[in-house]
């Protein structure tokens, strides 16, 4: 019931922040939000650089980290939000650090890859060998994902525990026969080893990874409106990226973010798929197939119980709060 009522209030006020004038930011402190360097994110280096939250009245201190560091930083209390994948979002919750997507930017679309060695050309090649992986994050989910469609477990492979940002030097190393990364690490693993290829990427599982804002409830119960003006100016951003007219200068912006080519972050983003506002509202009704939010987490929800990262499964709809984008889809 009180879940209920939280949600009536933040509808509320989310639909008086979207009116024709928006309300003044109240709270008091900037809104602390962690982001990384995952394509689906860097994009809203545009709006720091651009001045936008200032101008859509809202007061953030976006902080740049690597991905499992932000991570740590949110469950330790010391970021209001993080932009997370959806599954490590359910751990980070289930291990004490409560949250809630309340945006969905993203799923990955090829830019997490399971790379191997030369000489190993399929999945079924890895039976019996050691892979490198953050054991519990994704790119863990995705190996698991690969392995099941093409009829094995993971007891087929060894894993050992690597930190995703190590993977390139692990990889090159000889030490694995093959690791799990996103871009742009994923790129550095290649380079690291010359001649190595992805055997499977989330090209071929639309909705396993879903990326998107998780925020803590205390935050969002005590700041819907600046919550609310948050995903405004990602709406802004994203028409930034799509418009043909500036899309050369958002590649030339994230790819600095992320110290490559504009050429190479190009790249980067044909494996991200940046959700339209209709692909995000269509995202959040609950059905069990992956391209859902609530399918999605029960798939990685799943997961993490049988492997070990949370002992009791979680309750879904307690991590998916829409209303902040509905109310906005409501006034666009």
């Amino acid at each position: 019931m009180k879940q209920a009522c939280r949600l009536a209030t933040i509808f509320t006020a989310a639909a008086l922040t979207f009116g024709a004038a928006l309300a003044p930011a109240s709270a008091e402190t900037p809104l602390r939000i962690g982001f990384s360097d995952w394509p689906g994110w860097t994009p809203w280096q545009i709006a720091i650089d651009k001045g936008w939250f200032k101008q859509a009245g809202v007061d953030v201190d976006m902080q740049w980290f690597d991905y499992s560091a932000s991570l740590d930083a949110f469950a330790a209390g010391k970021l209001d939000g993080d932009f997370v994948a959806n599954g490590d979002g359910l751990s980070t919750g289930a291990n004490g650090a409560k949250n809630v997507l309340i945006l969905l930017t993203d799923y990955s679309d090829g830019n997490d890859q399971i790379l191997a060695k030369p000489g190993i050309t399929s999945v079924k090649q890895l039976a019996g060998q050691k892979v490198g992986i953050e054991v519990g994050l994704v790119e863990h989910l995705l190996l698991e994902h690969a392995l099941t469609a093409n009829g094995m477990s993971l007891n087929a492979v060894t894993l050992v525990n690597t930190v995703t940002n190590d993977t390139p030097q692990v990889l090159g190393s000889g030490s694995v026969a093959a690791v799990g990364a996103w871009q742009p690490i994923a790129d550095q693993a290649r380079m690291a080893l010359p001649g190595s290829r992805a055997v499977y990427t989330s090209a071929q599982a639309p909705g396993l990874i879903f990326d998107g804002l998780a925020v803590s409830p205390q935050s969002l119960q005590e700041n819907p409106q600046e919550w609310a003006k948050v995903i405004q100016v990602w709406y802004r951003v994203l028409a930034y990226v799509n418009d043909p007219k500036t899309h050369d200068d958002a590649l030339r912006i994230m790819a600095a973010r992320d110290g490559v080519t504009p050429k190479i972050y190009q790249r980067y983003v044909k494996g991200t798929h940046l959700l339209s506002l209709a692909e995000a509202k269509a995202a959040f009704v609950k059905t069990g197939k992956l391209t859902s939010i609530y399918g999605s987490d029960a798939n990685a929800d799943a997961f993490n119980v049988s492997n070990g990262v949370y002992k009791t499964p979680q309750n879904i709809a307690d991590y998916v709060d829409p209303s902040l984008l509905d109310a906005y889809a409501g006034s666009h």
